[in-house]
């Protein structure tokens, strides 16, 4: 009877085969090198300790980056539960409406004048300058009019997932905006100074 767990070797041979695709991916999803290193670590560990559920013939490569995004998943789950999943100190909540009432504090709802301003592709701009675990959310969301529900699906995560990426993707989202009006000439940009038409 065949031992369950296959030599390093044979496991080595089959791992450095993709590492380089691995890393790319990890890159991809953590968007930090460091992070990327330790994740593609993490998922060599997962592998070897199940290689023994590798089916010979089928894809290596499918198979480890399937454990490599599980992996990826797992830690995105675990910084949720620790309330570390991003740092959103500079985009704080209202971040629009506060920056569009400095303009003119008698106006009942500045964002929507600021927000009036923008076009569709200031809008594309801004969604694409968000982290990717909120941009695809983002834009899922505001630009194909998606359900949370029709969300949940394409990105394989739980409908609780999708509200809380978008409640934060929310917050970047408008900080982002506010940089794309900036840039745009839309509104005053800070190093105008207070000399407002």
């Amino acid at each position: 009877m065949r031992d369950p767990v296959a030599p390093p070797a044979s496991f080595e041979s089959l791992l450095s085969s993709v590492l380089n695709a691995a890393f790319a991916a990890a890159l991809h999803m953590t968007r930090n090198r460091t992070d990327a290193e330790d994740l593609v670590q993490e998922a060599a560990f997962q592998a070897f300790k199940n290689f023994h559920q590798f089916e010979p013939g089928t894809r290596f490569k499918a198979w480890f980056l399937r454990i490599l995004t599980n992996c990826f998943l797992s830690r995105q789950r675990k910084k949720k539960r620790e309330g570390q999943t991003l740092d959103i100190d500079d985009a704080p909540e209202l971040y629009l409406f506060s920056k569009s009432l400095a303009l003119d504090p008698k106006v009942a709802d500045p964002a929507t004048l600021v927000v009036s301003k923008l076009e569709t592709e200031h809008v594309t701009e801004a969604i694409a300058s968000l982290p990717e675990e909120f941009r695809v959310v983002a834009a899922l969301y505001f630009v194909e009019d998606l359900s949370y529900r029709e969300i949940a699906d394409m990105v394989d995560c739980p409908v609780g997932t999708v509200r809380s990426r978008l409640h934060r993707a929310r917050r970047l989202l408008q900080k982002a905006l506010w940089d794309v009006a900036e840039a745009r000439g839309l509104v005053p940009s800070a190093s105008a100074g207070k000399e407002t038409p």
